[in-house]
């Protein structure tokens, strides 16, 4: 099966975090706080070490990273960081966007933060889950009643 949605989640990342900067810059409206930079990086570094680790998973078990063809999903990984979140590749995402939120400082942008959850939840995740659950059946269903979507 095929996903209804054509755009790949790093491209729609992408998409969030150029309305993140559209905002910014639009706005005007800034907060500046001692160790802001710190947090940046922290939610930088974290991203990538949660996406990374995630992806590598992924390859280890020798199944499809592919967000736009889940059924090609042959093994269901549930080791790892898999056993605290569904969705750490998305996880990734949403912690680079909250490290995009403390550098440009808007207040506004929370919102995109937000909307990002939601859109990345009901475009992405869920249709996921539903292809997940044709191919591996009840092991998805338990693994879904024991980890968390997101965190």
């Amino acid at each position: 099966m095929i996903m209804k949605l054509k755009i790949p989640p790093a491209l729609q990342f992408l998409l969030f975090a150029l309305i993140m900067y559209g905002i910014t810059r639009l706005s005007g409206n800034h907060f500046v706080f001692e160790f802001q930079n710190i947090i940046v990086w922290v939610f930088i570094i974290l991203g990538l070490s949660i996406g990374l680790t995630a992806v590598f998973s992924f390859r280890k078990a020798k199944t499809s990273v592919d967000p736009l063809h889940p059924s090609k999903a042959s093994q269901l990984v549930t080791s790892g960081l898999y056993r605290y979140t569904r969705n750490p590749m998305y996880l990734a995402m949403l912690f680079g966007l909250i490290a995009i939120f403390f550098k440009f400082g808007n207040y506004y942008n929370i919102a995109i933060v937000m909307l990002f959850i939601w859109y990345i939840t009901t475009y992405q995740i869920k249709p996921e889950e539903k292809v997940l659950i044709e191919i591996f059946g009840d092991d998805f269903t338990n693994y879904c009643k024991k980890t968390r979507r997101w965190i």
